[in-house]
């Protein structure tokens, strides 16, 4: 059975939905105390239904199919270039660094809190085959067994906590996280990019790959003869480099790395990962007002209390575990001085101690995402030949594309090691989960609001769409 709303959602245009989209923040059922803007509901809270969700978590976790590897590889000097950068092979809605998929949701609604896991490697594999390739084609029972397939359970009660600062800010205090809406909240996993990232700037070639300094950490020597600066001799290393070498100065002797290129760890952050987080963002909102929902990006309850639950406060946050950080001296900068996100035990695990046992592992398994046959980019070849029309040129593509050799993987374990046993955390210059503080909230609209006080024409779809998705029965 299909949806008699699915035609209508299917045949609206993106230019309308990009030039119609609003911020719409007043849920069915909210009274709202506003000087003459003042509105009292008489309704009562209208959750989404379990299909509107669906359609909004296949957004955000779906698989839409196979990344197509268009790059070159020979650099315009006729040295190799790297043909395996990615993570993931199979592709999502939204853009993501090297394809790392390192964005996850979280669905809060009267129902509780849930991990929306997307799928990766062979599940990704499955869940593409097991239904159309064209969302359009879906019924109502592939959009909702898809969801629920990504469901995990994290709490039975809503998000709960303070509605006062410093938990809530400004207006949000009121209109956010109240009942009848839905809310997806994205963290970013930096532990597998940040890995990934670190093994693809090793590869570059001899002459040009960069020297990993810790900022935080002025390299001062110790002892009677300046070895760095006899290691350094004429060029005067020692002037260039003021700041501890990451992996050590073998790799500046043995000119695996140059001088010429000095890049601090703190400039990475997040290695670009978190935009991922919103480009999903402003595909939810132009799916959203597809829909006629009312949605809404605004500041979440603020990052340190999210992270955690207290039962005994009756706060209900995501319940991260939270390795307490290693104290420096001196003291390390934010956020090394803070107890870092790692994960949720079980659910939800960064690449760090104490979900691996060393760091020397953690490199391992990223390689082992990318090029073992149960990983999810280069060792499937039926995966990573599906979307070229001749199989033999995508496997000669994969057979000629440079990887990453044993030298690269052990200069990120050494790197990586030395931010662990530096600041007994990794990262130390990021969280492992890394956060933006932004949340976006879906509603059924109070219309009765709207009506009386806005402009019908900014509102036609959101008036529209229960005639849509919830026509009146028998």
């Amino acid at each position: 059975m299909t949806h008699p709303s699915m035609e209508d959602l299917f045949s609206y245009p993106l230019m309308s939905a990009l030039t119609e989209r609003r911020t719409r923040r007043v849920p069915r059922g909210f009274s709202i105390n506003a000087g003459p803007l003042t509105h009292e509901s008489h309704n009562d809270p209208s959750p989404l239904t379990p299909l509107e969700e669906a359609i909004l978590v296949t957004c955000i976790t779906g698989i839409t199919g196979v990344t197509t590897h268009d790059g070159p590889l020979t650099k315009p000097d006729g040295s190799p270039e790297l043909g395996t950068p990615f993570l993931n092979v199979l592709a999502r809605t939204g853009s993501s660094a090297d394809n790392c998929q390192a964005t996850h949701f979280f669905m809060i609604n009267d129902d509780g809190i849930f991990l929306l896991r997307h799928p990766t490697g062979a599940a990704a594999l499955e869940a593409l085959k097991a239904r159309p390739r064209k969302w359009s084609e879906w019924t109502d029972d592939d959009w909702l067994s898809y969801a629920e397939q990504c469901k995990v359970r994290i709490s039975d009660k809503r998000l709960s906590f303070p509605r006062e600062w410093p938990y809530y800010l400004g207006w949000n205090a009121q209109a956010s996280n109240v009942p009848g809406t839905t809310l997806f909240y994205p963290v970013v996993d930096c532990t597998w990019q940040y890995i990934n990232a670190l093994l693809i700037i090793a590869n570059e070639p001899d002459g040009k790959r960069s020297i990993f300094v810790d900022d935080w950490r002025p390299f001062k020597p110790k002892g009677p003869v300046e070895w760095v600066a006899k290691l350094a001799g004429a060029v005067g290393l020692a002037e260039k480099v003021p700041y501890q070498p990451i992996g050590g100065l073998k790799y500046v002797r043995n000119k695996f790395v140059t001088k010429d290129n000095v890049v601090p760890l703190g400039f990475g952050h997040t290695l670009r990962t978190d935009y991922e987080a919103f480009f999903y963002f402003q595909n939810l909102m132009l799916l959203g007002q597809a829909m006629g929902l009312g949605g809404w990006i605004h500041g979440a309850v603020f990052t340190p209390y999210i992270w955690q639950k207290e039962p005994a406060k009756d706060w209900h946050g995501l319940g991260f575990r939270m390795e307490e950080a290693k104290v420096l001296k001196p003291w390390a900068p934010v956020p090394a001085s803070q107890a870092n996100p790692v994960g949720i035990d079980g659910v939800l695990e960064g690449l760090t101690p104490p979900y691996v046992k060393s760091m020397d592992e953690a490199v391992d398994k990223v390689m082992d995402m990318k090029y073992s046959a149960s990983g999810s980019a280069y060792g499937n070849s039926e995966v990573w030949s599906s979307p070229y029309r001749n199989k033999a040129d995508a496997q000669a593509y994969v057979d000629k594309g440079t990887r990453i050799g044993p030298k690269q993987v052990q200069f990120v374990k050494d790197a990586c090691n030395y931010i662990y046993e530096t600041y007994g955390r990794f990262p130390a210059h990021v969280d492992a989960f890394y956060a933006s503080g932004m949340w976006l909230q879906f509603s059924h609209l109070e219309m009765e609001y709207y009506d009386r006080f806005f402009d019908p024409s900014l509102y036609t779809r959101q008036a529209a769409h229960d005639g849509l998705w919830h026509p009146p029965t028998g």
